[in-house]
């Protein structure tokens, strides 16, 4: 089932005060107080909102996808904003619906450092050993290798132990301290700085070094820090597995590598990332999210810079026993806390049976939110996971959108 919105030509000052835009110092945010499309351009938006539905109901119709959030804006100008299947059996999706934002919040993390980095009260390359002394191999890995992820350190999510232990224990609320004991007692992937391996270990390590830097907790930092300057009203930390209504349901088949399918919503995420930043948002401060972390919002140019930086590209390598130590390509780099494929900027979050991802091209403003979960079908007769569709669908969009520039990732 669909849920249309009309197509809007140009954002209202009413649209912008709710979506948190209104007062916000961006030439991104112009088109939000007036103005009005041509004819041939308002037909262009309701042609490309049309093929962006196309590629949605093909994704559920083709591909298994239970139901798909999208929004797309263009220079700030809504080219669709819709909610297709459901949410539940005989609850259709809707736009407001709540989820968890997993990864992106890591983007959020990232900025929090380098809004430090800006006030000069740390600098990126700073020893990790200054605040957290105890830490094994804090004397060599700095802010720079934790929020770049090339500090070296295994990713916990890797433990066997651990994976049986949250397959057994889905509700299981996890501390920081239990999450790294999982991990940096072992041997370094490489010596930091040398190479690049996603560990979910760095940003955990991570939040507890700006406690300490800042005395405050990650979660009022990003409070005060990030979600209240970007108006992000619908995005928190509810320090529980607690999503606010209305919520978008995920469904998930893979415990014990059998096939069932079961209801993954309430599971606890605690596991995922630093506390203080385990976040349930919606459609709208996703797509705000990406604008924040694809322009540079709340940075200087030279902290932007960084974030979004493809220096790793072509520097990497795999590693023997190293599950997540991928070559940095032009498809597939990293930034500070982002990903970069071609010309776009993006965050991805994949876990308990939601899929997302807010993306940017900053040459030509376009602004992607969009959100996935999976019918049964998703899976195998074994529980096998068969592929995250938001990625090829993400592609599909984004080349409907801007024919000229797509993202590689999913060619």
């Amino acid at each position: 089932m669909t849920v249309p919105r009309p197509v809007l030509p140009l954002l209202s000052r009413r649209a912008c005060v709710r979506m948190g835009f209104a007062g916000l110092a961006s030439p991104l945010l112009q088109a939000c107080g007036g103005g009005s499309l041509s004819g041939a351009e308002a037909d262009a938006a309701r042609a490309k909102a049309d093929a962006v539905r196309a590629l949605v109901r093909d994704t559920m119709q083709n591909h298994h996808a239970r139901a798909v959030l999208v929004r797309v804006t263009v220079d700030g100008r809504e080219i669709i904003t819709e909610a297709f299947g459901e949410s539940q059996d005989g609850v259709p999706a809707t736009t407001n619906m709540h989820f968890r934002n997993g990864a992106v919040a890591i983007a959020f993390v990232a900025m929090l450092l380098l809004q430090l980095v800006d006030a000069k009260v740390v600098a990126l390359d700073d020893k990790v050993s200054k605040w957290l002394p105890d830490l094994p191999n804090a004397d060599r890995v700095s802010l720079r290798h934790l929020a770049q992820m090339t500090a070296g350190y295994q990713d916990y999510v890797q433990d066997p132990d651990f994976d049986r232990a949250t397959a057994e224990q889905p509700y299981r609320k996890w501390t920081p301290e239990e999450l790294l004991a999982y991990a940096v007692h072992k041997p370094l992937y490489f010596e930091p700085g040398t190479n690049w391996a996603y560990a979910h270990t760095n940003y955990v390590i991570l939040g507890l070094a700006l406690e300490k830097i800042t005395g405050r907790s990650v979660r009022d930092l990003m409070q005060d820090k990030v979600l209240g300057p970007l108006g992000m009203k619908q995005t928190s930390d509810p320090d529980s597995p607690v999503i606010p209504e209305p919520v978008l349901h995920a469904y998930i088949s893979v415990r014990a590598g059998e096939r069932f399918y079961e209801d993954a919503t309430l599971w606890d995420p605690s596991w995922t990332i630093t506390r203080g930043a385990i976040q349930v948002t919606d459609l709208y401060d996703l797509h705000k999210s990406a604008i924040a972390f694809g322009s540079g919002m709340l940075l200087s140019p030279e902290s932007h810079a960084a974030q979004v930086s493809t220096a790793l590209r072509g520097t990497s390598k795999p590693v023997p026993g190293c599950p997540t130590c991928i070559p940095q390509t032009e498809r597939f780099s990293y930034g500070l806390g982002v990903n970069t494929t071609g010309n776009w900027v993006l965050q991805s979050p994949a876990f308990n049976g939601y899929s997302a991802i807010a993306a940017y091209h900053a040459g030509s403003k376009v602004a992607i939110a969009l959100v996935v979960t999976y019918a049964p079908q998703t899976w195998d007769d074994k529980g096998n996971f068969l592929g995250y569709q938001h990625e090829r669908l993400i592609t599909e969009i984004a080349t409907a959108i801007l024919p000229q520039d797509p993202p590689p990732m999913g060619t």
